[in-house]
Formats: C-alpha cells, structure tokens, sequence
C-alpha cells in the first residue's frame, strides 16, 4: 500500500516534469490536492488500524488483497498512459482558457474513454481500499471518488465544449466517460 501510494505521488510529479513541466511545481505531487483527499487518507489508516488490532483476519483475506492490487495497478497505469498520451494537453488544473498549443486528445487511451486518467484515479482509489481490505473507506472512497469526478467532468466539459465546439460534442457523442453512470454534461440542442 506505501509503496503504491508513494508511487502515485511521485510519478505524477515525474510525467508532469516530462510532458509538461511549464505547470510542474510542488502541487504537482498531488500531496496537498485537498482537505477532503487528507482526510480520507486519515480515515483510511485509522480504519486499517483499527481493524488490524479487532478484527485481523479481516486483514488475512489473500484473493481481495489481490483483486485491490490488480485495481492499483491497473488504475495508475491508466491514468499515466493518460498523462502521457495528452502531452502538455495534460494540466492537473482545469483550463479556463484555451492555449495556442492546446488540442483535443482522442488517440490512444483517449479513444476508450474521454476521462481515462480520472477512470484511472477511481480504480487505483478504491484499489488502494479493496488491497487493504478496508470496508469502510471502500464504500467511502467509491462514493466520494464518484461524486468529486461526476462534477470535474460536468466542469471540464463545459470547457472543452468552449474549446473545441462540435468535435468535442462529436467525440462525447462517440466515446463514454469511463466512469460508472457518469455521462457528463447535459447538451441542449
């Protein structure tokens, strides 16, 4: 679990320094990312605490570890195919203004999902909680992920719908979320 966290950590700092480092700084480790992010993080260790010292065979639960493992790996790698593959389109910031260079991104991963580094930050979330068989924060984490990504989406959409007008609307029109029963923002035509 720690060494996943701090993989997390560090390499979004890494691919940020090497696809875009004009927004590189300290924040781009995520560490400070928000109130909410550290307390769920504390409430995460409290709960496996607790739970390691009341109920250990709860800790003992060899296929879910496993199953939370696959999900961190497979959520951080999406998320840095992600990274990688928008280049210096990729800002941990949501753009209010649209740069010379910026482009729509619907290669690669892009062409699964329109959002695969938030699907990516979702599964490697929750994975951390199911790795470590916390229950608690697997139901928090899940919720609270959902929620945070349902409004970036809506939120980013609106800006890409700014940028990129009708391709952006025919890119959303041909390529899901990524995420569970989140289909973004609503257009009115």
């Amino acid at each position: 679990y720690m060494c996943s966290l701090s993989l997390f950590h560090y390499s979004e700092y890494l691919v940020t320094a090497i696809n875009n480092p004009r927004s590189l700084s300290l924040d781009s480790f995520l560490l400070n990312h928000s109130f909410e992010y550290n307390l769920a993080a504390l409430s995460s260790w409290v709960e496996f605490t607790l739970e390691k010292l009341l109920f250990p065979e709860l800790k003992q639960i060899t296929w879910l570890s496993t199953v939370g493992l696959l999900m961190v790996i497979f959520g951080d790698c999406l998320r840095k195919a992600a990274m990688l593959t928008a280049g210096s389109n990729f800002n941990h910031i949501v753009q209010n203004e649209k740069s010379d260079t910026h482009t729509l991104v619907t290669s690669g991963v892009y062409g699964w999902f329109r959002h695969p580094s938030y699907v990516g930050w979702f599964y490697w979330s929750i994975g951390t909680q199911v790795l470590l068989c916390k229950p608690i924060c697997m139901v928090g984490y899940t919720l609270a992920s959902w929620r945070f990504f349902r409004e970036r989406i809506e939120e980013e959409e609106i800006t890409l719908i700014h940028f990129f007008g009708e391709e952006y609307l025919e890119y959303k029109r041909k390529v899901p979320s990524g995420l569970p029963f989140i289909k973004g923002v609503k257009v009115e035509l």
